[in-house]
This record gives structure tokens, C-alpha cells and sequence, in this order.
């Protein structure tokens, strides 16, 4: 904008008598700065970056004023105030804002050390009392320590004289900041003059704006900050819930931002023309975060089932205490036998001996199959990636031995464990499983009820999508790839990758990159993930930039296609 000349009270009265031209004049000055303070004003209730609105507030401050230089200073936390802009325009001086450069000075303290108040230093002066100071000369001037000041000037060679400093209050009347102009300036012969009454009260003005600005901004940031940090608590606790899925609400938000990353890079193939924006991307984060919410109301039984008999407990023990009874009958039954024979008259020592030796071989041989049995039954109870038929017989089998735990003969196995050591894959009942399965319908039915802003309206659908598949087989919903949006494939494609090479779950170590490539390979060729999404997920070695970060190095080996 084009600097607009300054008036004072005397030149404004003059003026006017002079002639109808300079009223004019005069009033065509004040609309034009009103003009102007009304644009600054939208300008800096839109402006998103903080550097840039700081560096509005004090370039338009300069121009109000047409002064040579200003400072914009902050107050942080612990009440001092934070060079945050420095310029000189006769010295071609710029620091801090958006200049790329660090200002080296340290921030300035209203308070000595023994608790006084710095009043000497006209920048702590108006952060302490919120009074505007305005200094004509500051080689004139009585009362502060202008001593800085003048070691600059004499190093620059610069003449520091006229000195307008103003406070930024916010709404609720704290300084937030101080602004501070230096030498103003003559519209016509370019000399330093004091800042004008009028021009002090328009600096004022925007400054009042300007606070205000900066406090919706930080108040913005703070509540996202507050709800970025409520969220991750949530997964945090998720995660915290259960020692086998630690840290997955945590790995799936970065597998989801660099694959994301990597679509928004790509300039060819389907999603050459898919651009997202800062706040979808910032949507995505959000619903990555909240994907797995509902795991709060699983139960800890359920998702901490790391074998098939366990409940509270691994009932296995018991079941290895029952093999142990089974062994003390068979012993008992061999000693019984002995101590007939020893006390059978009729028999000769020879024929004992031989008879006993029979008696032992037999129940070696009764041992040995218990023992299978029972190493058979731990390795089943552990659980994998597939059961056999003949080893669901073999379970059943064993089912069939009897035993007298309470004075009555049982099977050795209960329904219940017989149906927990069959199961064909992992560590759950179908049952189970349909609880753990659960999470996403308790996810979409929680993420359905917050009260989002505009920008977030989106994340039930892409925290709840995780689990489709392009064919229509996945769940909660059994959506078809053209029902899901790029951002749920995405995140689709994030779990399943995260949950392949976690090494926390508790049924099965974390696999190699090579062997979750693998089975991702095989997914995308049931049509459950998207084909595009995999081949950009190889492509730019999603993989491996993920796995350099979160795995076991013997976890990395070499991925071929």
C-alpha cells in the first residue's frame, strides 16, 4: 500500500482555514485510513501463519506512521518480551518474521532479578503498565535508560530519535505484546519528526486490532493442540489397555501420512490429479489417530488372548496337570501289576523278572504318547496361521481320554477347550473374534456423535473404512471400492501393513518385510486393498522408509517383486 501522509493537530487546523481544498483533502485522508485499517483488519483475521501476520502488524504500523524502523516484541510465559520482527529500512535492516534470520538478542526482562520492575527500558516500561510512550527525542529524553540505543547508532551510524512504543492488549486487557516504531519521517523532506497525536491514536488502533488477531490465533492453535493431545491420550490408552497392541494407534498414523505424502507427489497413473489440501491432510492425521477408539469398550480378556485356552488364566496348566495325573495312574497301574506278581508263589524269579520288564516296557510306552500328547497340546494352544484336519482329529483324541477328578469319570477335555483348541487360525472363537471385529462398529458409532467443525467432517468415514475391502467382503459395511474414499484405502492399507510386522500381537511373532509384502502382494490381488495405492506403497518404498524407523533390524531383509 502506498504510505499516506501524516497530519498533526496544528497542520489539520491550519489547513482547514487555508481553503475548501485542504478539507477536502483532509477528509479524502481519513477515509483512505480507515479504508485501510478495515482492510488490515480482514487482512489479519485470514492470515494462517504467525510469522507472516507479525510482520503485517509491524509493516503496516510503519506505514501508518512513515516511520524508518519498528520492533515487534511478544511476551512469553515467563513475562518477559521476545524479539519477534526487527526492521530498519534506511539500513536495509530485517530480522526475524519471515526474513530466515534469527534475531541474536535476549528477550527483554521486566523484571531485575531482585523482582524489580525494569521501568528504565521503555519496552519493559510499557509491558509492565500497558501505557503507550511516546518519545520525540531519545537523546533529549529523561526517565529511561536509552544507553543500547546510542551504542547502536554509534556503531551504524545511525540517529536514533523519535520513539513510539504501544502495548497489544488482548480481550481480556493482559499485554500480549509491545510494538515499537523509531523515527518517524516527513512525508516531504524525508526529516525525523515526533509521532503526531493522531498518528499515535491510529498505531494504538491497530495495535488493539492486531491483539486481537494474534490472540484468535493462538487460541485457535491452543485448541488444536488440546485436541490433538486429547487424541492421542485416547490412543495412548488404547494402546496402553492391552501390552500386545502397544504403540499400534501410534504406527498407523505414519504409515498412513507417507503413503498419503506419496499420492500427493505422484504426477502420473489414477491419482495424478488427486491433491490434497492442508487441512485434509491434517483430517486424515486425525481419523488415523482415532481409527482403533472404539478398542476402549473390548474387553482386556479378549484382546489379550495370546493362546486358545486362556481366559484369566491359560488353562493349559491345567490341562498339563490332568497329563500328570494320567501319568501317576499309568504308574500306579505298573506298580500294582508288579506287586501282584512279585507276590504270585507260583511264578519263578526268572518269570517275575520277565513279567516286570513287560509291566515297564508297557508304560514307557503309555509315558512317551502322553508326553506327545502333551507337547502336541502347548504347540496347539499357541495358535497360527492354520490348523489342519488331522490335527483338530488328534485334538478330538485326545478329548476322549477319561480321568476321575472328582470321584466321576470325565472326558479329559471340555467342550469348551476342545472348541478353543480347534480353532483354525490365531487365538479366537469365531465369537471372540466377532468382539474384537466389534471395534470398528463402536469406532464409527463414537466418531458419528462428536460435533466436528467442517474441515473434520470426514473422519468417521475414513477411521471407519479400515477394514473394507475393495471386493465388498470386508466389514463393518461391506463397501465396494467405488463406496471408499482414496483416504480410508489408504488407511486400509496402513493397518494391515502395521498389523503384519507388529511384533507385539500375541499369537505371532512380527514378519519380515519380505513376507508382508508377500501377503500384501496376495491381498491386492483378491482385489481387498487398491492396486493403485500397493504399487505407490512399492514404489516409493513406503515399506521400507517405515520399517527403518519401527522394526527389529533382523526384520529387514530383501523384498522382491
Amino acid at each position: 500500500m502506498a504510505k499516506q501522509p501524516q497530519y498533526s493537530k496544528t497542520q489539520v487546523a491550519r489547513y482547514l482555514a487555508e481553503s475548501p481544498t485542504a478539507v477536502k483533502a483532509y477528509i479524502t485522508d481519513l477515509e483512505q485510513q480507515i479504508r485501510n485499517l478495515s482492510n488490515i483488519g480482514l487482512a489479519l483475521s485470514k492470515e494462517k501463519d504467525m510469522n507472516k501476520l507479525l510482520e503485517m502488524i509491524l509493516l503496516e504500523a510503519k506505514r501508518i506512521a512513515n516511520s524508518d524502523g519498528g520492533t515487534l516484541y511478544m511476551m512469553t510465559e515467563d513475562r518477559r518480551l521476545r524479539f519477534e520482527i526487527l526492521m530498519t529500512d534506511s539500513l536495509d535492516f530485517h530480522m526475524g518474521g519471515t526474513s530466515g534470520k534469527d534475531i541474536p538478542f535476549y528477550p527483554v526482562k521486566l523484571y531485575n532479578d531482585d523482582g524489580e520492575a525494569n521501568k528504565s527500558m521503555i519496552a519493559a516500561y510499557v509491558g509492565i503498565t500497558g501505557e503507550t510512550v511516546n518519545i520525540p527525542d531519545a537523546y533529549k529524553a529523561e526517565g529511561f535508560d536509552f544507553s543500547g540505543t546510542k551504542m547502536f547508532d554509534e556503531k551504524t551510524s545511525y540517529h536514533s530519535q523519535s520513539f513510539l512504543t504501544v502495548p497489544l492488549k488482548n480481550h481480556e486487557n493482559e499485554i500480549i505484546g509491545v510494538l515499537q516504531l523509531l523515527n518517524a519521517q516527513d512525508t516531504k523532506s524525508k526529516n525525523i519528526i515526533p509521532f503526531a497525536t493522531d498518528i499515535q491514536e491510529m498505531v494504538e488502533a491497530l495495535a488493539s486490532q492486531a491483539a486481537v488477531a494474534i490472540t484468535n490465533k493462538n487460541l485457535i492453535k491452543d485448541l488444536e493442540n488440546l485436541f490433538e493431545s486429547f487424541i492421542k491420550l485416547i490412543a495412548s490408552a488404547i494402546d496402553a489397555k492391552s501390552p500386545y497392541t502397544g504403540g499400534h494407534c501410534e504406527r498407523v498414523p505414519e504409515i498412513t501420512m507417507m503413503l498419503a505424502e506419496a499420492v500427493q507427489d505422484t504426477k502420473d497413473g489414477p491419482f495424478a490429479d488427486v491433491v490434497f489440501t492442508e487441512k485434509e491432510m491434517y483430517e486424515l492425521k486425525i481419523a488415523a489417530w482415532l481409527h482403533d477408539c472404539g478398542k476402549v469398550a473390548t474387553p482386556e480378556f479378549v484382546v489379550d488372548k495370546s493362546t486358545k485356552l486362556e481366559t484369566i488364566y491359560d488353562r493349559v496348566h491345567e490341562v498339563e496337570t490332568r497329563f500328570g495325573v494320567l501319568r501317576r495312574d499309568e504308574e500306579i497301574k505298573r506298580l500294582k501289576k508288579e506287586l501282584k506278581v512279585e507276590r504270585d508263589g507260583s511264578l519263578s524269579p526268572e518269570e517275575k523278572t520277565e513279567k516286570i520288564k513287560g509291566f515297564q516296557k508297557e508304560y514307557r510306552k503309555s509315558l512317551k504318547i502322553l508326553n506327545s500328547d502333551l507337547d502336541f497340546v502347548k504347540e496347539a494352544n499357541v495358535g497360527g496361521e492354520f490348523m489342519s484336519g488331522d490335527k483338530k482329529d488328534r485334538v478330538r483324541q485326545i478329548e476322549n481320554y477319561r480321568w476321575k477328578p472328582n470321584g466321576k469319570m470325565e472326558n479329559f477335555l471340555s467342550v469348551d477347550e476342545v472348541y478353543n483348541l480347534t480353532i483354525p487360525r490365531g487365538t479366537l472363537t469365531p465369537e471372540e473374534r466377532k468382539v474384537i471385529n466389534d471395534h470398528i462398529v463402536i469406532t464409527i458409532k463414537m466418531l458419528e456423535e462428536l460435533p466436528y467443525p467442517k474441515h473434520l467432517r470426514n473422519v468417521p468415514e475414513f477411521a471407519g473404512g479400515h477394514h473394507e475391502k475393495l471386493d465388498g467382503t470386508g466389514y463393518p459395511k461391506g463397501l465396494m471400492k467405488n463406496e471408499m474414499s482414496v483416504q480410508a484405502r489408504i488407511m486400509a492399507i496402513a493397518d494391515i501393513f502395521e498389523a503384519l510386522t507388529a511384533r507385539d500381537r500375541p499369537y505371532k511373532k512380527g514378519k519380515t518385510l519380505s513376507q508382508a509384502m508377500r501377503i500384501l502382494g496376495f491381498m491386492k490381488n483378491d482385489a481387498h486393498i487398491d492396486v493403485d495405492l500397493f504399487d505407490i506403497f512399492v514404489k516409493e518404498k513406503i515399506y521400507l522408509k517405515y520399517a527403518e524407523g519401527y522394526l527389529n533390524p533382523e526384520q529387514i531383509d530383501e523384498v522382491k517383486f
